[in-house]
């Protein structure tokens, strides 16, 4: 069935979707049920939850598979939310699950792996356990920052080339800056500032967009500028001008440096303007994919940006509230039957119709671990923005 026609209900609904408010409450109420069956699946601790194979069983991933704390991260939210003892035992098992990684210096994705659930973990809880696995998994990621190129490496090769760095690693500096906070040690954020200011430098395209691979000669200076996840080298993948959002937003949170809160505007208009983003505001998943309209979306980058934009509005008075109606609307389109599953189906994640890797022909049109994550995470930060006093939609 053509993509086109399986969201046809819902681009025409999306008007009234976007002027109703999110029931956070039944929404967490949905995820906890699906979740109650995930846990009721995984009894192994090694066996992390990712996504759905093509035969339709699930894909489950070992604890050094980059989205192995997202897992641990949502249970972290639905404790948050329900403040359920059985919520925050199930999510200090699966965050214990992946402490091992904490020595891993073979990857740039400790923030996603580390971060996402023992700093919820521990943010909710104060649990001292948690802190120096954190410190560690931050060393470890450290080593992978070169001085002399300037920017933390993201894989150890790429075709041909030795120190390629994805927008995605963007993500992985919100972790620097707690441990730099944590331990007092300098180094940290000064390896957060660093990176994103020659990320802002080489990846991003004058009208906002980025590339998704930039890699890098061993002075620093640029070998080549490519895709792997996208549809093409000068295409804008979806979810990698989610990252850079997300990425940008939590620079200027730490910093307060308007460069980094101008940026993550810059890339926000590219994004919301672009002339083939749906109405429903939930991206095809690459904004330049050859056979728009016929082409998947990627509730994952919804989730992401609707995550971002939401803490964004925070930061930009009366031009933010564009981006907060905006999330608002992403929301209520992946909390419709468009993108949320039945009770017990989809393998029991929360979302349906996300996109992983389609030029590698890897996770197409399933739903994704991480979609659920930010998912929750936004619909936390919907629910507190809209108790703060004098709080205007």
């Amino acid at each position: 069935m053509k993509y086109s026609v399986v969201f046809a209900l819902l681009l025409l609904g999306s008007r009234t979707l976007a002027q109703s408010p999110i029931d956070v409450k039944k929404e967490f109420a949905f995820a906890a049920q699906q979740y109650e069956r995930m846990l009721a699946s995984h009894p192994d601790t090694t066996k992390f939850p990712q996504s759905t194979n093509p035969d339709g069983s699930p894909r489950d991933m070992k604890s050094s598979w980059w989205c192995s704390g997202f897992f641990g991260g949502s249970l972290w939210y639905l404790y948050e939310q329900t403040k359920e003892p059985k919520w925050k035992d199930a999510a200090h098992k699966w965050s214990m699950a992946v402490a091992k990684e904490q020595y891993n210096t073979g990857t740039h994705d400790l923030g996603f792996m580390l971060y996402c659930p023992f700093g919820n973990g521990y943010r909710l809880t104060k649990n001292e356990a948690y802190p120096p696995i954190m410190l560690t998994g931050a060393k470890s990621l450290s080593t992978r920052f070169d001085p002399k190129v300037g920017l933390i490496k993201s894989w150890n090769k790429l075709k041909e080339y030795n120190y390629p760095v994805i927008i995605d690693n963007m993500m992985n500096l919100e972790f620097l800056f707690w441990a730099s906070k944590t331990s007092g040690d300098k180094r940290f954020r000064d390896i957060c500032i660093t990176h994103a200011d020659n990320t802002m430098k080489y990846h991003f395209r004058p009208d906002g967009s980025s590339y998704h691979v930039i890699c890098y000669n061993p002075d620093g200076t640029v070998a080549a500028k490519i895709t792997h996840q996208g549809a093409a080298n000068e295409s804008a993948w979806a979810r990698g001008q989610a990252w850079g959002l997300y990425g940008y937003t939590v620079m200027y949170r730490e910093t307060k440096d308007k460069k980094y809160l101008q940026q993550a505007q810059k890339i926000a208009d590219f994004y919301l303007n672009h002339p083939n983003l749906p109405a429903d505001k939930i991206p095809y998943w690459d904004f330049n994919a050859p056979n728009i309209p016929n082409e998947e979306r990627d509730a994952s980058a919804g989730a992401i940006a609707a995550s971002a934009l939401l803490e964004l509005s925070t930061y930009t008075g009366a031009a933010g509230k564009p981006y907060y109606q905006a999330a608002v609307q992403m929301l209520q389109s992946l909390a419709s039957p468009a993108y949320k599953a039945n009770l017990g189906e989809n393998n029991n994640f929360i979302l349906k119709h996300s996109v992983g890797h389609k030029p590698g022909k890897s996770e197409v049109d399933v739903p994704l671990v991480y979609a659920d994550y930010y998912f929750l995470e936004a619909l936390l930060r919907y629910e507190a923005l809209r108790q703060k006093p004098g709080f205007r939609s």
